[in-house]
This record gives structure tokens, sequence and C-alpha cells, in this order.
């Protein structure tokens, strides 16, 4: 330990420190024996840790042993350096007085201050506890001491021990005089019982022993409890079993009073089997609770229709009926107040807005029963699978949403998703069925001093947007681009929106031509999109936000309009069309109000025909769409099947339908003049309608070569590029009048001699 004045100097102690050091005094000895016990006491100094120290202020020198170096991270060899005040500078500031005031004692050789401790910095930082000893071993003439040897030693442990066991027992003190809990130690073997002073004053036996026998707890119990408590007590006894009981007792005063007691069994050090327990009076607390208990009995009673509503009004506000997960309202409240708690924290809020795949058709297949029960289990797969601080809330329908705060690099937002996708998508049996659905979810992370949590839900709404139109049964984090994408699909949806109201949906034609004579048999109507300033739209550019506006039904009835009445044109200019076909929507077919919309146009029998598209579920349509087919047929309206061969009909759909007419799928005639096996193929689906006597379209005839080689299967109607392309109305007459399209082909085929003697086409029945 340094001290005023003193000079550093090297650790090898000379003769009489080291004698002083291994605690030996100036008598005389022989070397040999000198030698002896100086060694034996510097082992047992290292041993015990003490650091050595040697003050001589008549000599100004001083001596630190190595362990006293090691003590304070120094190495052992190496020198002390710098001054007291530099020392006193490593002494924690709170004992920095109190150790310059002990110094100049110990120097003053004051006996009080020969034992004092203190915290010293180490060389890698952190403070240690040193416990300093010192004494006077040398003074001068007029008694002033020359010399103070003493010990370190480093007690930095056994403070911590004795702060912790400290803080402890404080910390049990204090929760036991708060909660007014008594202790007792019974020695089972023995049959006493140490009880402590409140345990004493609960029982009301001021002035009895600490250590009494356990007849006097029995002899306070009341006597209507003794025999059930004492039974209880004994079988706890016999099993080893915990005990738990609320009894009540006559104190010693002769006061009732209700005792709560709850004791475990333990071995102690000696191998005595014993009892520690606890006891605490709840009189108050049982007499409130009956009283409570009471009060809220006759409340019930008189108020028990209102307090089910009130509850009800209050459960519904915030939850939802279903799942009992928190509602809308609820996750409004809960977006605010998370984004304050990650601003305060410097977290990110992470979104994930989770909605369920194919769940309508459980719906519709199953029931809403089947329905509600998948909304259950998924509220249950999300509860369990999110952290307890994680808020899972239903926004509607099979929408879910949680709320999550993270760090802002976290990859476990990632991890969640992939496992809320991975547990919906296991299938879930109910009455006899295997339910599968899936999840699509949106995520959006967002944190900083602006972080706006509303916003990052509509950010997530779109990733979801986003996840859904890449296929479903996956998740998407929000972009920027996603962000963009949406902006431009909902300025072209207002633009859908004001281009109906200002009938700049349009019908475009494609003629259709007899397989054999080339003549015109009839015209598919195809919807177009006059846009003001991107020009003519072709439906792939607006279709698939149509149908997300749930307009696509308006699209078809206007262009069936305007198709009747350019037919009406070109008859009264002496063009006589056959038929005129136009594409009808699924969501068309489902409309109740169909027939009655249908029958207000006074469609003349045999001149119109609806194509279905084949993505349409034929096979299993349900009482509506049946209804309407049925309808449109009394109607005279003919029944053609499109995009056959790439969607869901079946030979069952059209022996259940009859159509009169059905269109192979371009991407099937594309390949015929190179594959065989196409040839084939197209050849059965020919040879399949002429077995039904349905009449076979097939549309994307691009080359002579598709002309000819389906003349050759026997395909009844050809349309495509290769005979005319889709034009508006006005130019429909003349260009079946030029006749244009015979020219090129007529070559090709050479079919000339046969066109002479060529025979009217078959038609359906």
């Amino acid at each position: 330990m340094p001290v005023k004045k003193a000079r550093p100097e090297a650790d090898k102690p000379h003769g009489d420190l080291a004698a002083a050091e291994a605690g030996v005094g100036n008598g005389s000895t022989d070397d040999s024996d000198l030698a002896e016990r100086e060694s034996r006491w510097n082992h047992a100094l290292v041993g015990s840790g003490l650091g050595v120290w040697d003050h001589n202020y008549r000599l100004d020198r001083k001596y630190y042993s190595p362990t006293w170096k090691i003590i304070r991270g120094m190495a052992p060899d190496e020198d002390v350096a710098g001054d007291y005040e530099a020392w006193l500078q490593l002494v924690h500031p709170d004992d920095r007085d109190f150790v310059a005031h002990a110094i100049e004692r110990q120097n003053a050789g004051d006996p009080d201050y020969q034992i004092f401790q203190y915290r010293e910095r180490h060389r890698d930082g952190h403070w240690v506890w040193i416990d300093c000893r010192g004494a006077c071993v040398e003074w001068d003439e007029n008694g002033v001491p020359t010399r103070i040897v003493g010990t370190d030693i480093d007690i930095t442990a056994r403070k911590e021990a004795e702060e912790t066991l400290s803080r402890l027992s404080r910390r049990l003190d204090l929760a036991l005089e708060i909660s007014r809990i008594g202790v007792f130690e019974a020695d089972i073997e023995n049959d006493s019982v140490e009880w402590d002073d409140r345990l004493i004053a609960i029982y009301g036996l001021q002035g009895a022993a600490r250590k009494i026998g356990g007849e006097a707890w029995a002899e306070s119990l009341h006597p209507d409890d003794r025999e059930r408590v004492l039974g209880l007590a004994d079988r706890s006894v016999e099993s080893g079993s915990d005990f738990q009981q609320e009894y009540r007792i006559i104190r010693g005063d002769g006061v009732e009073r209700i005792i709560r007691a709850r004791s475990a069994f333990f071995v102690d050090g000696n191998g005595q089997r014993k009892l520690i327990g606890a006891n605490w009076d709840v009189t108050e607390e049982v007499a409130l609770r009956n009283e409570l208990q009471r009060a809220k009995e006759l409340a019930e009673a008189r108020n028990r229709e209102l307090e089910a509503a009130k509850e009800s009004i209050e459960h519904l506000a915030l939850h939802d009926y279903l799942t009992g997960l928190p509602n809308r309202r609820y996750l409004d409240k809960m977006l605010d107040d998370g984004a304050a708690q990650c601003r305060a924290k410097g977290l990110a809020l992470a979104v994930l807005h989770i909605d369920l795949d194919r769940f309508k058709q459980i719906n519709d297949t199953l029931g809403h029963r089947a329905g509600d029960a998948m909304l259950q289990h998924t509220a249950n797969v999300l509860r369990y699978s999110v952290r307890a601080a994680d808020f899972v809330a239903r926004i509607g329908g099979d929408e879910f949403v949680i709320l999550c705060a993270v760090d802002a690099a976290s990859k476990k937002i990632a991890s969640l998703a992939e496992r809320l996708i991975r547990e919906l998508r296991r299938p879930v049996r109910y009455e006899g069925h295997d339910c599968r659905f899936g999840a699509s979810i949106g995520i959006a992370v967002n944190g900083g001093a602006k972080l706006d949590a509303k916003q990052t839900l509509l950010d997530a709404d779109i990733a979801l947007y986003r996840a859904k139109g890449l296929g479903r049964n996956r998740f998407e984090f929000f972009s920027a681009s996603a962000r963009n994408d949406i902006v431009s699909a909902k300025q072209l949806a207002d633009e859908i929106l004001i281009g109906l109201e200002r009938n700049e949906f349009v019908p475009f034609y494609q003629l259709q031509f007899d397989a054999r004579t080339l003549d015109v048999t009839g015209v598919e109507t195809l919807a177009r999109w006059q846009h003001p300033v991107h020009g003519l739209l072709t439906p792939d550019r607006f279709l698939d936000i149509a149908e997300d506006l749930d307009v696509v039904s308006t699209i078809d009835a206007l262009i069936l309009e305007r198709a009747l009445a350019d037919r009406r044109a070109w008859i009264k200019d002496g063009l006589s069309i056959p038929k005129i076909s136009v594409n009808v929507s699924a969501r068309r077919l489902t409309d109740p109000d169909l027939g009655k919309k249908l029958r207000a146009l006074k469609i003349e029998p045999g001149a119109i025909a609806f194509e279905l598209l084949e993505s349409i579920p034929l096979d299993d349509c349900d009482k509506v769409v049946a209804a309407n087919l049925k309808k449109i047929r009394k109607l005279g309206i003919d029944i053609h099947i499109d995009d056959f061969g790439t969607g869901h009909a079946s030979i069952v759909s059209l022996l259940r339908l009859s159509p009169n007419t059905l269109k192979i799928d371009r991407e099937l005639i594309r390949m015929l003049p190179q594959s065989a096996e196409q040839r084939k193929l197209v050849g059965s689906i020919i040879d399949i309608g002429r077995s039904l006597n349905i009449l076979v379209i097939a549309e994307g005839v691009e080359t002579a070569d598709h002309v000819r080689i389906l003349e050759q299967l026997g395909c009844d109607t050809l349309q495509g590029y290769a005979l005319a392309r889709p034009m508006p109305a006005m130019q429909i007459p003349s260009f079946i009048r030029v006749g244009s399209w015979r020219h090129g082909l007529t070559a090709a085929r050479g079919l000339q001699t046969h066109l002479l003697r060529a025979t009217p086409s078959r038609t359906a029945k």
C-alpha cells in the first residue's frame, strides 16, 4: 500500500525485510534454521493470498511482495511506480477520503486503524476490495513510527457474497414484515417447533418461548376445525406431502382468527427430517372476500341481464366473437401503443398481415360451420406461434394481423412467417373431412423516431397483395416498388371506373370461318378499352384489376349491348353474320338476376352465343349457375366452351351441359405443324366433338399450314390471324365484301376445285 513520500524500490527483500515477511524476529539463530523458517513462512504467505508491504521511513525504502502486485493485476516482477497522490487516484472515489485519513492514522501508530478495508481499481479496470492490515515495528528516539509493515488481501469475492446474502436477508425480512407472515420450523422426530416472533404474535402467545411443543399449535385450533386439520396434518407427515390449509384458531387472548398455512418437508444437514412453514392471518381478507361475494351475488341477482349485456358489449367492442382474438378496434389502439413503445426502446415495429388461401372453397363446400372451425384453428395456431409480448388480432373475414417489437436487423420475422405458413398448411380434420388451406402473409417493418404504425399496416397490406399475386401460400416483405405497383393499380382502377362512366369500353370483332369453304360462319366479340391517353388496350392490361373491382360483369353487359346494336346495323347494311359470340364471366353466371336482364335485351333466338371460359368449374356448378345456364338456353342463346383443353372442363361436363360448340385453346393449336402428338391430340378432341354432335372451333390459327392441317383433321371452324385480325364494327362489312383472306390461302391449300364443289358445313342440332 503506497504512502506519502515513499519512493519505488526493487521487490527483492533484504535480510531484515525477508525476516519480517517470514515472521522472524531479531533474535539470533543459526543460518540453516533461519533459511528453513523463512522458506516456510514465504510459502505460507503465498498460499494464503496475503500480499506483504513494508514502508521504512528511516531508510526511505518500500517493498511490495509479488502477491501484493498480483492482487492489483501487476506482474510479480513489475516495479511499483508513481507517488502517493497518483496511487490515491486508484482508490474508489467513495473510499478516497477515508483511506487518506486511515493511512495518516496508521502512520501515526493509531491501533484503531491497523485494519481497514477499501476499494482499489484493478489493472483491467474493475474494483478490488482489499483488507489492509498494518502495524508499526520501529520508532525513532522521539517515539515517532519509522517503519510500518503490513499485509493486503483480496476480499472482493467475500464482499460480494456478503452483499448478496445481506440483500437477500433484507428482502426476505422486508417481505415477511410487509406480508405479516409468521414462520416456523418443526423437528418431526423430537416433536418440537420453533416459532418466530411474528408467528407468536399471530397466535396471541406473547411471552411464550420460541421453542414450544407441537401440542401448542393443536390446542390453538378452533374446536370445529381441529379434527379435520389434525387429520390432514397427520396424513401430510405420513406421506411427506406439502400441507396447505385454511382454518380457524382461538388466539391466546380468546379472539377467533382465520389462518392460511403452507408448509413443506426437508432434510437438514444432519439428516433430520424437518418441516418448515408459514402462517398468515387472513381474517380480514376472508371477511372481505365473503362480503364481496355476498355483494356480488346480490348485484348479480338484481342486475343479471344488465350486467350480461354490458359484459357482452364490452367484449364485442374489443374482441372477435368467434376466435376470442382482439378485433380491428383493439388493433387500432395497439398500433399507436406499439409504435410509442418501439420509439422509446429503439426497436422496430413488425406488422404481419395474414390472409387465408382457399378458405372460401371450404366455406362453399362444407359450409360456414367448417369455415368457422378453420378460423378458430387459425387463431390457435397464431396464438401459440408468437411470443407472449406479441399482439394477434382478427380484423375481419379470414384476415389476421400480428404486431411484434423486434430489432431492426432481426431475421426472426421471416422465420415466424415460414413457421405460420407451414403450420397453417397442415390438414385439419373436420367431421370426417381433411380441410386444407394455406396462408399468404405481407410483412412490413418500420422503426425510428418517425415510425408511423398505421402506414406500416398499409405497407403490410401492400406486401400481402403482392404475396397473393405471386402465387399465394407465401410471404413477402414490403418494398417501395410494391407500393408503386399498388399506386399504379389504384390509378388504373380509378380510370376503369371513369372509363365505364364514359363508355370507353368498346367491342372488337374477330371473324370465324368454315374450315372447308372459308366462308364466314360467325364472329367473336372481344372487349377493348379505348383509353384516352394510352390508346386501345386489350384485356390483359385491365382484366385482373377489373375482376378485383367486380366490374367484369358490367363490362360483359356493356359489350353484349354494343354487339347487339352492331349486329342490327350490319343487318340494316345488308350483311348477315350467322352468329355472334360474347364472353361471359364466372361472376356474371352467379348473378341471380341474369335471366331478367337478358330478357330485357330481347335477344333474337339463335343470334347470340355465350362463351364460357373452361377455367370456370363446370363439373360442379352451384345452384345459381345451373339455373342461369338453363335460362340462357330457354332464351335461345347457344353455349360455347372456350379454351377447351387447358381448364376444368371434362367429358362429364360436356355431357351435362351439351354445349353447341367448344373452342380448342390456341396453345394446343400452335405446334400442330411441328408435332405429330399435337395433331393426334387435337384430332381426338375433334372426334369427341363429332361423337357428341358438338361443333369444334380452333382458335390461334396463324398460318396456312394450320388451316390445311385443321381442315384435314375435320375441324369445323377456324379463327385466327391467318384469316382475320380483331377489328372494330365499322370495318367488318368492307372486310367481308373484299374477301381478301381467301387469296393467300387458296393456292397454299390447293383446294380451288374442291371449293367450287363444296357443300355447306354441318351444323349442330
